[in-house]
């Protein structure tokens, strides 16, 4: 069984309920972030799913130079810390850099590692020594078993505060495929376990100067993970994908995350 990770009131792994961790993939707007935290929270705690909002201050990784990166962090931080202050949710984002990680701790309560950057030592161990609840994303490049020395860099620090997401493995070019054997092989090292469902169907850079995706495998992904024991699911939400300034290919619709979230909760209900 893996170690329970506290983070604000949710808790992750163990015998917990599965976990989801969903937001849009970048803050485009104040009123847009509060609003789709509003309504996913308001889903969550109707069909009592523990919820942990998230969104991007800053893709530091697009396909352009011309791409929407975001609202910078002072100002992203600042619009996160007033979703977590007025609706009491957790917050997670990324980081990409040293220097962002003492002002993204005081407001976050995961720091995420993205998963281009799940072999900087130097950036993970200073968002471990932060002393915030960590989630790596592993890389598409790695296998999953390689996540063994990621979590031993974690834990040099005396941080056990450590989730690990999979996100698919590059398969040739501009693809990812899923191998649901890496949940239960990260598993075995003692740490929950989350599936982004969405990034998994991402086709990097597909679209010449941005990614695409294929967001009709969403829901299948998502509920395979499940079946196969993740600890929580990260999807990323808009409430217009085909309108939205980052990743919006691979973002499921907010008006049909709801019918998502039952039939993944019925599945784990099933599965336990």
């Amino acid at each position: 069984m893996t170690r329970e990770i506290k983070i604000g009131n949710v808790k992750i792994g163990g015998s917990n309920p599965f976990v989801l961790i969903a937001g849009p993939c970048v803050i485009e707007s104040e009123d847009g972030a509060m609003e789709h935290a509003r309504v996913i929270s308001s889903m969550a705690r109707s069909l009592d799913i523990p919820f942990i909002f998230k969104s991007s201050y800053d893709k530091g990784n697009r396909t352009s130079i011309d791409s929407f990166r975001g609202l910078g962090m002072k100002k992203g931080l600042k619009i996160l810390k007033k979703i977590k202050d007025s609706l009491g949710l957790p917050i997670l984002s990324d980081v990409h850099c040293r220097e962002e990680v003492k002002a993204a701790a005081k407001v976050l309560d995961i720091i995420q590692v993205p998963a281009f950057l799940s072999r900087q030592t130097d950036l993970i161990i200073e968002c471990a020594r932060s002393g915030s609840v960590v989630n790596i994303k592993k890389g598409q490049f790695l296998a999953p078993w390689d996540m063994r020395h990621v979590i031993k860099k974690i834990e040099s620090t005396g941080n056990k505060k450590i989730i690990l997401t999979e996100r698919g493995v590059s398969f040739g070019y501009n693809n990812l495929v899923s191998d649901f054997r890496s949940i239960l092989i990260m598993k075995e090292y003692g740490y929950p376990v989350v599936y982004d469902a969405t990034h998994s169907v991402q086709v990097p850079a597909g679209l010449g100067d941005r990614s695409g995706g294929e967001r009709r495998f969403v829901p299948y992904l998502a509920m395979a993970s499940v079946a196969c024991g993740s600890d929580g699911v990260f999807l990323e939400v808009h409430e217009d994908p085909d309108n939205a300034k980052s990743d919006g290919p691979n973002m499921v619709r907010l008006d049909e995350l709801k019918k998502l979230l039952i039939k993944l909760k019925n599945i784990y209900k099933a599965v336990r």
